[in-house]
Order: C-alpha cells, then sequence, then structure tokens
C-alpha cells in the first residue's frame, strides 16, 4: 500500500535547491583575491604611472600630463650610468649567490640522508637571517673597516704593509653585504627543486656508466632550473630595488636606481621618482618575461 502525505499549511515547505552557472560560480570565487589584488597592486602601480607624468616644483606636485620626467630619466647620461651600475650589481651577486646556493642546497639534498637533519641544517642557514637587515649589514664594518678585523690580520702577518682601502666602502663591500643578504633567496627555492628529484633518476644514471660530473650535468641541473630561475627572480629584483646597502656600505661613492629615487623623493621631486619607478618596473618585467621564456617555473609553483 502506498502511503501519501499531505502538507498541512503550518508545515515548512521543502527547500529547493538553486543550481549557479559552473562559470559564475568560478567568477564567484576568484572575485576575493582579484579585489585584493586590485586594491594593494594594481591601484598602487596606477597611481605611480599617474603622478609619473605630473608637474612638480620644490613646494608641491601640480596634476598635469608632462613627459619631461621621462625625457629628464632617459635622456640624462648620469641616470644611464646609474641603471647600468645596478645592472652590474645584480649580475655580479646573482652569479655569486646562484653558485652558493646551489651547492648548499646539493649538499643539503643529497649529502645528507635523513629528513631529519636537512630540515635541521637548513633551519641552521636561515638563522643569521632572523635579525635585521641593517643589523647585518652593518656588521660588516668592523670586519671590513681600516682597522678591522682583516686589515689587522693582514698587517700583523706582514702580508701588507697598509690597509687595505678598498675592503670597505666600495663595490666591493657593496656586492659582498648583498650576497650575504639574499644568498637564502637562492638556496630555498634551489633546494626544495632538488628534494622533488627522484633519487632512482641519479642511481641509474650512475649504473649506466655515468660519472658524477655527467650526473651533474646532465640529471640534476636541468632538473634544477626552475629553482634556480625562482631563485634568480628573487635576487635580481631585490637587488635591483635595495637602496640601503648601496649608501651604507658604498659609503655615497657609488650609486643605484632605487638610491637615486630615494634621493629624489627626500626632495619632494615625487613626480621624477615615479618616472625612475614605472622604467625600473618595465626594466624588471622585462628580464623575469626572459627569465620565464627560458625556464618553465610552473611546475614549482
Amino acid at each position: 500500500m502506498t502511503t501519501v502525505r499531505f502538507l498541512g499549511i503550518g508545515e515548512p515547505q521543502p527547500k529547493r535547491s538553486i543550481r549557479l552557472p559552473l562559470k559564475l560560480v568560478s567568477y564567484m570565487q576568484a572575485t576575493p583575491l582579484t579585489l585584493i589584488l586590485a586594491a594593494f597592486l594594481l591601484l598602487p602601480l596606477l597611481m605611480i604611472v599617474t603622478v609619473s607624468f605630473w608637474d612638480y616644483d620644490f613646494a608641491q606636485m601640480y596634476p598635469d600630463f608632462v613627459t619631461f620626467n621621462y625625457t629628464e630619466t632617459l635622456g640624462s647620461w648620469v641616470t644611464w650610468k646609474t641603471y647600468l651600475n645596478t645592472l652590474k650589481f645584480a649580475f655580479l651577486v646573482w652569479v655569486i649567490t646562484l653558485f652558493i646556493g646551489f651547492w648548499v642546497a646539493y649538499f643539503l639534498a643529497f649529502h645528507i640522508r635523513t629528513a631529519a637533519m636537512q630540515m635541521v641544517l637548513f633551519l641552521v642557514c636561515t638563522v643569521p637571517f632572523l635579525t635585521s637587515n641593517i643589523i647585518r649589514m652593518i656588521s660588516w664594518i668592523p670586519v671590513l673597516g681600516r682597522n678591522g678585523l682583516i686589515n689587522s690580520g693582514l698587517v700583523n702577518s706582514g702580508l701588507v704593509s697598509q690597509p687595505v682601502e678598498w675592503l670597505l666602502y666600495s663595490d666591493f663591500a657593496v656586492v659582498l653585504a648583498m650576497v650575504h643578504l639574499y644568498t637564502l633567496f637562492m638556496v630555498t627555492p634551489i633546494f626544495n627543486t632538488l628534494m622533488r628529484i627522484d633519487k632512482s633518476l641519479v642511481e641509474a644514471a650512475r649504473d649506466a656508466g655515468a660519472s658524477s660530473l655527467q650526473v651533474l650535468t646532465n640529471v640534476i641541473l636541468p632538473l634544477a632550473k626552475p629553482g634556480m630561475a625562482i631563485g634568480t627572480i628573487f635576487v635580481v629584483t631585490l637587488v635591483m630595488a635595495d637602496f640601503s646597502t648601496v649608501q651604507v656600505m658604498s659609503g655615497g661613492q657609488s650609486a643605484s636606481v632605487a638610491l637615486m629615487m630615494k634621493n629624489q623623493m627626500s626632495l619632494l621631486q615625487y613626480p621624477a621618482a615615479a618616472a625612475n619607478a614605472v622604467v625600473l618596473l618595465v626594466l624588471v618585467l622585462l628580464m623575469v618575461a626572459g627569465i620565464l621564456r627560458i625556464v618553465d617555473i610552473r611546475k614549482e609553483l
């Protein structure tokens, strides 16, 4: 016997599910992140681009549409020299950090057997980076100074008769401090990539008669390219935007684009600084785009 149930007047009606189109659901899920990126990334960039076309004097800015901020930036040989100096710092720091970072990550990934010890040693590498960048940078001054530890050791040992002048307040000091500050940003992505390499590939190459150098060049290095590319992006962008290290470690004898923008802002030349920021952003984006064309990093993201 089939029982038929009638709903009374006071009884709740059954709920009907509303099925939204899948495309609309996807847009709704992406809306919060889109709003955050628009508010904290796109809007500030748009404001910088807008201000770069404004006029200014010694006291204030004037909303306008002028192009002399870019003509002064791109038409001055001093600016070009500053950009070349910044690229020199970026290249030297990138080469050194890539060399150090790869071998540190390689040692942790392939010569340390237990995962627990790998994590312990990796955390030991991060300990110096728990302090402020300014403190770690200034700590090199008593080491590299005229009466510092290195010069005192060289003079006392008789290797030199006078203290070496170029150790501090020079391009050497700037590069050394930047390498100290940014090496971890190269170690971390390379170590993450090397840990994902299947160890059976290395064993198969050795069983096939490959030497250690052949395993490194034909197996490990090609598979480590995504991590090296990510580390390169981190290091290059950080060096290009660094002004405090250049100012302190060069003693005001060297310049970078970020330091030039900082000086312009201290003189209330905000539109000129904004124009330099736009040019620097375009340059960095072109460098990142070139890296992404060479190496596919999507598998690491």
